[in-house]
Order: C-alpha cells, then structure tokens, then sequence
C-alpha cells in the first residue's frame, strides 16, 4: 500500500475530506416513502425522444410520492461533447415539462458534474487511502496488448487479477512514477468476486447478473484538467449526497448494476433502489429494433419542437407507452393520472407514428379555435432548429398573416369544427396550419387565372370563364347550405351541365360534363384544390367580397 503522505500529495492541500461533503448536502427533509429521482443526460449527443419518455416517468413518480426530481448534466467526457446541447436541453426541458425541480444555487447542486471535481477528488482520495483505489500507469498500447493477449487465450477481457499490472505494484515502483511526473489514472480495488449477484429491480423485480471482477477507472488521466472521474463513479457519489433513492434509467445499465453496487459498498453509502426502462422500439420491417438516433429521425426531441407536435399530445402518448391503463383514458385524465413503475413492462414499448398523429389531431380538435391560432403563431415564431434555415423564425410570414387577419383566421380555423358531430382532425402538427389552411389568406394564396388549369378537370377555358363571370356576376351568399349551393346548380344548368351522374353516364356527349364538374370549378377558383373542406362553410368564411374576387380571376 502506498505512503498516506503521498497519496495526500496527489491532491490539493486544501482538499476536504468526505466529512465535510457529508456535512455540506444534507438529507432531504421530505415525507416518508417520498422519491427523489433525477434525468440524467450527458451533452455527448442531443436528447433523445427516449429520454424525455423516461424523464416523464422519474419525474411523475417522484412528484406523485411527494418528493423531489431534478436534472443532473453529465459532462464528465468533455472532449466528446457536442456543440449546441446545453440549447437544445433547454429546448426540449421546457417544451415536454421536464425541467429540474431545484436550479443551481439549491442545497444539492451543482448540477453541473465538471463543477462537482473537488466532491469527487474527496473520495477518490479516501478510498486510495483505504487501499480501495490504486493508480495505474498502462497506456493504451498496453491495455490493447493485454486484450489481444486474453482473446488468444480465450479469457474474459478486462483489467483484473493477474492481468492487472499495477493492482498489486510494488509501492516503491509506483512511487518513482508518481514522483516522475507520469501520468495515471486512478483504478478501483475490485473485490474481484466471481459468480452472479443478484438485486430487486422496481419494474423487473429480481435479477441476477454477472459480479463485476473488473478494475474500472474511477478517476481519469493527472495530464487533464478539470480531473473528472468516470461516470461509474460520478454516479455513486452523485446519487448519495445529493440524496437520490431511486435511479430511474435505461435497461442498457443493467449490466453495470453489479460494479454500482460494489463501488458503493466501498464508500460506505447505502446503494439507491434501480429502475430500469425498456427502451422505445420501431417497427423495421417484419421485425423490431430499438429506436436509433442515426436511423430514426423521430428519435431526436427537435423533430418534434420543429414539426410542431402539440406536447400534451407527445406526453399522453409516452404515458400510454409506459402504462397501458393511461392509453384507455381521456388525455386530460391520463395526464392526472400517475405512471406506476409495477405497470412498465420489461419489453420495448412500440413507438407508431400514425397513431401519434391520430392522438394529436384527436387533441387539437379539442381545442378552441384563438387556442389553436396561439399555438400555431408562437410555433412559427420559434426560432428552427433544423434543416437549411436554423435560427431564422420558422414562419415570420405566417405569424404576420394570423396577426393582421386575426378575424379571419379565426372564422377559418372553425370550418368544419365548430357546430358538426364530426369536427374535422387533419391539423395534426402545428406545421400542418400552411398549407390546410394557408389558402383562406389572400396574402398567402395565389389565385387561379388559366382557365385551362388541369385542376379545372379539363372543361372547355372558354367555357370556365363563362361558368365563372356568371358566378361572379350574380353571387348571393346564403347561411343556409342548400339554399346557397342552389346558385352552383342553376349556374351548372344554365351552362348545359348534367343534373347528375345517372343523365350523364346515359348521354355523355350531350354534356360538358355533371354538376360535381362545375361544382369543382369553383372549388378549385376559391382554395385551388380539388379538395377542400365543404364549400359553402369556406364561402362563409372568405366573405362575399373575397369570393368574387377570386372567382372573377378565372374569367381573365
């Protein structure tokens, strides 16, 4: 074992001992029984969909127990960090409520892992003394000699036992590096147990998996600055003082329970209760794969900010996936509703966009019309965080269209919502509102003035420019449906139209075509689709002066 004196001289002078940690984050004083979990992200890559499923989950248990959850960021691998994360953190914190219960000047912070090194200094320290930890000298071209070397012999790869070169070092030899100057990394005394161990999980109940025999880095190479350790270790430490008592996390740490177990044995810390979440999966052809990041571009939680998923609809459906009791219910209900870890399955939940949409337009068809504007304006004002225009607003035209035809718009977000059985539920995502409703703005659309445009169906143009002049010539607007759609039926006899399918189809040369044809003529004139919402409630909300106005570019 090392000299006490040099291990002290390895760290700050000033460095506290793991008292005065324990002294500085008290216990929590919550209720008995009460939850404190966390979210956990690491800024080496943007949030996944996956993890704001998981956020829900910690953060719903928490709160229902009357306890705390907050955010932890875990920058302890800064040279693999990404730029914009700490951004788009924010982004997807506020937009899916998640955001951390305590803020950085709480009892418990930082939150920040690479502001936390002089805590983690601390007890890598205690446990060199107690001879729980040791410093290693083996550089990569090492370790990678040692793993070629136990592939050829057929053993377990890893640094333990006698593959361990520095476990047991002479304290001599290992002095004259330390005081060389070479740099090291610190290593955790492994117990070295063989066999399984076993521990109860909060959604998979007992489980037995391989003990950890490893020597695992705890703390990274003297040559860095900030010295950080691993997330191993980070996360011992991190989850005692800042009081957690159940770590809600993806089933991919399962496997690293044994070593979190081990390490917290070591510091003498009561080991959390885990929970580990199935992860989300997608249907890849005839069979299922975990939700990937690179493959999937649903995965990434700006797809959803950007599309403009409403996040009541995103959240019912991830609560859905957790409990299958949630899906039954109403949104609003399954929003109050709490998600209990015994109903999560250990099976990847599959995430289907269609029915995502199905709920979202099932939702906004809720909606009050001024709340749907609202919510389309602030989305169109956000700031795009994807494709060619990132940072521009995402439509500054139609912020300004919803803002100075706010009378209008509000008449055309009702069409066929307001006053019907069946309100109408293509408004899906926020991005949707252009181009389902973009034609009801006389700024956004563009009038159609060629009357042999194929959208006409192929009518005779001179024909269409005599079917639209006498529309705008003698245009009555009428509240009642039949009798306003009366004037599209004398205008398509007067022009030699069919009265219906049944006189045409007996006669087709005796026609330009049936009424639906000339109908169309004046769809297309006033939405320039062939397909719309019913005509008469778009006439009402266009307003007379509007109707003949497009109508008449017809007739050029």
């Amino acid at each position: 074992m090392l000299d006490l004196a040099l291990i002290d001289d390895l760290f700050p002078a000033d460095l506290p001992d793991p008292a005065h940690w324990e002294e500085h984050y008290p216990a929590r004083d919550l209720p008995e029984g009460a939850k404190v979990t966390r979210f956990a992200p690491s800024p080496t890559g943007f949030v996944h969909i996956g993890g704001v499923y998981t956020a829900t989950i910690a953060k719903d248990v928490a709160h229902r127990s009357g306890g705390v959850y907050f955010v932890r960021i875990e920058d302890t691998d800064q040279s693999r960090e990404v730029a914009g994360v700490a951004e788009q953190f924010d982004r997807a914190f506020s937009y899916f409520g998640i955001a951390s219960d305590e803020s950085g000047d709480a009892p418990w912070g930082p939150y920040l892992q690479s502001e936390r090194e002089r805590i983690y200094l601390s007890y890598v320290r205690e446990l060199m003394r107690e001879g729980l930890a040791y410093p290693c000298f083996c550089t990569r071209d090492e370790l990678a000699e040692i793993t070629k070397r136990q592939q050829a012999t057929k053993v377990p790869t890893g640094y333990y036992g006698s593959w361990a070169r520095w476990r047991d070092a002479d304290p001599d030899e290992v002095a004259a590096k330390l005081r060389a100057g070479e740099p090291y990394v610190v290593r955790f005394r492994s117990p070295g147990t063989e066999g399984r161990v076993s521990f109860t999980d909060a959604i998979r109940g007992r489980l037995e998996h391989e003990a950890n025999r490893n020597d695992v880095v705890i703390l990274k190479t003297s040559a860095s600055s900030p010295r950080l350790p691993t997330y191993h270790f980070a996360h011992a430490v991190d989850e005692h003082l800042m009081r957690v008592n159940l770590v809600i996390r993806g089933e991919e740490w399962i496997s690293s329970v044994p070593l979190h177990l081990q390490l917290f044995e070591a510091l003498g810390f009561p080991p959390p209760t885990y929970a580990h979440v199935a992860p989300l999966m997608v249907q890849d052809g005839g069979s299922k794969r975990k939700m990937s990041k690179r493959k999937d571009p649903e995965a990434s939680v700006d797809f959803y900010l950007e599309a403009g998923y409403p996040a009541p609809a995103v959240l019912y459906y991830l609560r859905g996936l957790a409990n299958g009791r949630l899906a039954e219910l109403p949104l609003e209900q399954a929003l109050a509703e709490p998600i209990r870890l015994e109903e999560c399955g250990v099976a990847g939940p599959l995430v289907d966009m269609v029915k995502l949409a199905d709920i979202s337009g099932d939702h906004i068809a809720t909606l009050p019309g001024p709340v749907v504007l609202d919510a389309v304006a602030d989305w169109a004002a956000q700031r795009s965080v994807s494709g060619t225009a990132i940072g521009a607003q995402r439509d500054p035209e139609l912020v300004e269209v919803i803002a100075s035809n706010r009378a209008l718009a509000e008449r055309a977000i009702d069409v066929e919502r307001v006053g019907v059985d069946n309100p109408r539920k293509d408004l899906v995502r926020w991005s949707d509102f252009r181009p389902l409703y973009g034609f009801f703005f006389p700024s956004l659309f563009t009038p159609v003035t060629d009357p042999s445009d194929e959208r006409l169906g192929g009518l005779d143009p001179s024909l269409v420019r005599k079917l639209a002049a006498d529309f705008a010539d003698n245009y009555r607007y009428d509240p009642d449906q039949p009798t306003w759609f009366a004037q599209i039926r004398e205008l398509a006899a007067r022009h030699g139209f069919a009265p219906n399918p049944k006189a045409y189809k007996q006669d087709p040369d005796a026609y330009p075509g049936m009424l639906r044809d000339a109908a169309n003529v004046i769809r297309v004139a006033l939405t320039g689709s062939t397909r719309s919402p019913d005509l008469h409630a778009v006439a009402g909300a266009l307003g007379p002066e509007e109707v003949v106005r497009r109508v008449r570019a017809l007739v050029g």
